[in-house]
């Protein structure tokens, strides 16, 4: 992709600039709000509320620069509900707002950042002279970046080389290639698709197109927080949306008051903080926390960035450690600020919770901001205890919904309401190959 030195500022600015440069190739995806499940997250016990047989999950968090004493390297599912959680205290209230990337085209927010990138590197001088589109581009991905990256390719009659594990899921495979990108097989572990790739570009010339570790990522996927924050307020400034439990803000001021976004890379938590900047809306990231997949938060915890992960959670999406332009934006910006992290069962709830409620069919890793408002102890304290009676609106940001339907199936039926603890048998017949496409 375009060489970062050529790149614009990380800055709000440039997210609008951004903007400009991908309407024409991306959705405007639509915002909703739900009263039964705002009603839920402004309740006592979500958890025992959206299913009376379970127990409250437990999770931390840590902001930007704070030390708090980990308990253990990481919040295992083996610890997940096996306790009524903290002490009863007053419950946030909290108004959800849901940006719903899984309308957008190849079914999830990956497009945003690959058109935007495909378009600053037709920009970048002499690559169009060079022979740049001739060579097309690479990545290595077996998710939505490898859909996002062919069809932004193909719309610009641009090859792709797409190197995919060989154990990827066939539907994922075949949407790949439905895309019209050329697929190459790779060994299932980071460096053998990072040698795959290097193989590729000495071959072709291609030019690497990373998923989530470059500024031109990052300023793309921000595009859906400027969306966010101009529709809610727009709502509101209608007197739509949640109804205020207390005195409601006049209609000028109405606007949300902070975002809730997945982070795996981060690239997408990134640019939606860079959306955010200076404009009062606070940003918050959400991880799952199984196997060590709370990079981030105990990246935010120790205040250094963790560059491994290695994770079987629910949320494939978010196995992945946060690149260092995120990292960057996050952290060292405190744009972000701070992390929560929920396991597999609480995920699985709120993956059911949309589908239920919503009438939305959301990937694993989608339901992970939606499963910490609804039930990370941290955050709701934090939320109660900062947006006072008036409370929060929220922002929600559905990143996806490329879900295979017979995985959909099995991870519905696995709400954790039986006495045990996640089992990790059942889990692994259902985390490896979770996602697949929609159509654009």
């Amino acid at each position: 992709m375009a060489d970062p030195t050529t790149s614009p500022p990380l800055t709000r600015t440039s997210v609008f600039a951004a903007r400009e440069l991908i309407q024409p190739f991306v959705h405007r995806t639509p915002v909703v709000t739900s009263r039964s499940l705002s009603a839920l997250a402004s309740s006592v016990s979500p958890w025992t509320s959206s299913r009376p047989s379970a127990a409250l999950p437990t999770a931390s968090t840590f902001g930007p620069g704070e030390k708090k004493e980990e308990e253990g390297k990481e919040k295992e599912d083996s610890s997940e509900g096996a306790g009524p959680g903290p002490a009863a205290q007053p419950p946030p209230t909290l108004r959800l707002w849901f940006k719903c990337e899984n309308f957008q085209r190849v079914g999830a927010f990956k497009a945003r950042g690959a058109f935007h990138a495909i378009e600053r590197l037709k920009r970048e001088p002499g690559w169009l002279e060079g022979g740049g589109p001739e060579r097309g581009v690479v990545t290595h991905s077996s998710g939505n970046h490898a859909q996002a990256l062919a069809l932004a390719a193909r719309t610009n009659g641009i090859p792709a080389h797409i190197v995919m594990p060989s154990i990827s899921a066939p539907p994922k495979i075949a949407a790949t290639r439905g895309y019209g990108a050329r697929v190459v097989f790779s060994g299932s572990t980071s460096s053998e698709r990072e040698a795959a790739t290097a193989l590729v570009v000495e071959r072709t010339g291609a030019r690497l197109v990373p998923p989530y570790d470059h500024p031109d990522i990052v300023l793309g996927q921000g595009t859906l927080g400027l969306e966010f924050q101009e529709d809610v307020a727009a709502q509101l400034a209608s007197a739509g949306g949640p109804p205020y439990a207390d005195a409601a803000p006049p209609l000028a001021e109405r606007r949300l008051d902070a975002i809730l976004a997945p982070c795996g890379g981060g690239g997408m938590l990134a640019g939606v903080a860079l959306a955010c900047e200076g404009t009062g809306v606070r940003v918050f990231g959400a991880e799952p926390s199984r196997g060590g997949a709370d990079d981030a938060r105990r990246g935010f915890a120790r205040g250094e960035r963790v560059t491994a992960v290695s994770s079987l959670t629910v949320a494939d999406g978010l196995r992945t450690p946060m690149g260092r332009v995120p990292w960057a934006v996050a952290y060292e910006r405190r744009l972000v600020a701070g992390v929560y992290s929920v396991g597999d069962r609480a995920i699985r709830r709120a993956l059911r919770l949309a589908y239920e409620r919503l009438k939305l069919v959301l990937e694993p890793s989608a339901a992970v901001p939606l499963a910490v408002a609804l039930f990370d102890p941290d955050f709701r304290a934090m939320a109660a205890r900062e947006a006072g009676p008036r409370g929060w609106d929220l922002g929600i940001v559905l990143s996806g919904g490329n879900v295979d339907l017979d995985a959909l199936a099995q991870l519905l039926a696995l709400d954790g309401d039986d006495d045990d603890d996640d089992d990790a048998e059942e889990e692994e017949k259902v985390v490896e190959d979770t996602t697949t496409a929609t159509a654009t």
